[in-house]
């Protein structure tokens, strides 16, 4: 073994030949004009604050402190104003805030207007809806944390537009006309576009309704649309609790006729597939004309017997507690039929409001489903809290009634049982039989 010394050693492993020195020296003044780049532009980009008055043609928000985690128990308000005469156009680049079923804790909300302006949606969680455009040529955006906080915020991009211009992300409108008109971006010429949000408000006077007609009608099909859809509320804005419907498919809904004098009609793709589209025509009525879409369904009752009524009342609530029939003679009295985990059960008065993340929808009817990503839920009220008795985390099957808010009613008449796998394929029988 030949000894060499320690020196040798240190001399030999720093010897660089000329050619490895310069192909180092250009390394590393590459690297060192990288690096000054990325410190010049982090001292360039902007800090982002809580909110604020935002005026122009474009720009960039986001929550406080965006990429970083966004701090607790704040309320930040950001009014965007662009040049009169055109619209607000705002996606959203990155979306991550505490994820929750109905958005109740941490959330951006979005409006049309500065000032009691129509709500465009509510988002939380990570799903990113398409583009929201606003009504007039300002915007306002507010989130919301509580004290537990979850996530890196989120970060839009807003821009001007001309109001009737046609391209892949602009539709809606306020429609005052006594009739018209609205379809899907690119009607009749290629597919719809992906990542896209329309929302139509329909104004009638004081004394007359809407009717709601589709002509033609493609829309990316789900069994309970959670993709691409068209919903349709009563009134001038996003309220779950005034939702008459919400469709896809390649089906055309049928005629549908507001309560009042205003009518919202969204219109809403996400980022995979898109379909044809659709055209539809709006006219109005007299307010006289019959406002539902729902047919008189028949009974063999005689015509005497009296209903007993959808509320909380003593009488009510002392009769037998015991489960009456069968799903398949309960399935068409129904005005609603899901299946569903108790998520939350909250005890007021004789009653018990519950919230239940739905498993299944079989007959909807007109009870108002929240939706947050591919995440649905629903309000039910069990009119006599321990009639029929249902326990939070269980899965169960509820058939019963909705009130006028869109909330599922369940007296002690109604059908609910636990819910089982094997319960599954009758359902989805019943789902295709005509009441």
């Amino acid at each position: 073994m030949l000894f060499t010394p320690r020196g040798e050693n240190r001399r030999r492993a720093c010897s660089v030949s000329p050619t490895m020195w310069s192909t180092c020296s250009i390394f590393c003044a590459w690297n060192l004009l990288f690096l000054a780049e990325v410190l010049a532009q982090s001292q360039q980009r902007p800090t982002i604050t809580c909110g604020g008055n935002i005026t122009g043609e474009s720009g960039v928000i986001g929550s406080q402190g965006y990429p970083g985690v966004y701090p607790p128990n704040t309320k930040c308000v950001w009014r965007i104003t662009v040049p009169e005469g055109k619209l607000v156009v705002l996606s959203f680049r990155f979306l991550d805030l505490e994820s929750d079923n109905l958005c109740r804790y941490d959330y951006v909300d979005v409006y049309s207007g500065h000032v009691n302006g129509q709500r465009l949606g509510r988002f939380c969680g990570t799903f990113k809806p398409g583009s929201l455009v606003s009504m007039s040529n300002k915007m306002l955006l507010q989130m919301v944390s509580d004290a537990n906080t979850a996530g890196s915020g989120f970060l839009a991009v807003f821009s001007a537009a001309h109001p009737h211009e046609r391209g892949d992300q602009y539709c809606g409108g306020r429609l005052e006309r006594p009739s018209g008109t609205f379809k899907t971006p690119n009607w009749p010429e290629k597919d719809y576009p992906a990542g896209v949000t329309c929302s139509w408000h329909i104004v009638a006077p004081k004394n007359q309704i809407i009717e709601i007609k589709f002509e033609k009608f493609d829309v990316e099909r789900d069994n309970y649309c959670r993709y691409d859809h068209v919903s349709i509320f009563n009134g001038a804005e996003i309220n779950d609790a005034k939702r008459i419907g919400k469709y896809c498919g390649d089906s055309p809904p049928g005629p549908v006729f507001s309560d009042g004098n205003q009518l919202l009609i969204q219109f809403l793709s996400d980022l995979s597939l898109t379909a044809d589209g659709f055209i539809g025509h709006y006219k109005f009525r007299p307010k006289k004309f019959p406002a539902t879409t729902i047919p008189p369904t028949t009974t063999t009752q005689p015509v005497t017997t009296r209903p007993i009524p959808l509320k909380y009342s003593i009488a009510l609530c002392q009769q037998k507690c015991k489960r009456q029939g069968t799903l398949q003679s309960n399935y068409c009295s129904s005005n609603f039929v899901i299946t569903g985990t108790v998520i939350t059960a909250v005890m007021k008065g004789g009653s018990m409001y519950a919230t239940v993340s739905i498993i299944n929808v079989y007959k909807e009817g007109s009870l108002a489903i929240q939706q947050a990503g591919k995440t649905m839920s629903t309000k039910i009220i069990i009119l006599c809290k321990k009639c029929p008795f249902v326990k939070r985390g269980l899965n169960y099957i509820f058939m019963g009634h909705v009130d006028d808010e869109g909330r599922g009613k369940i007296a002690p008449h109604h059908f609910v049982m636990a819910f089982k796998t094997k319960n599954q394929r009758i359902l989805n029988v019943l789902k295709n039989k005509q009441c």
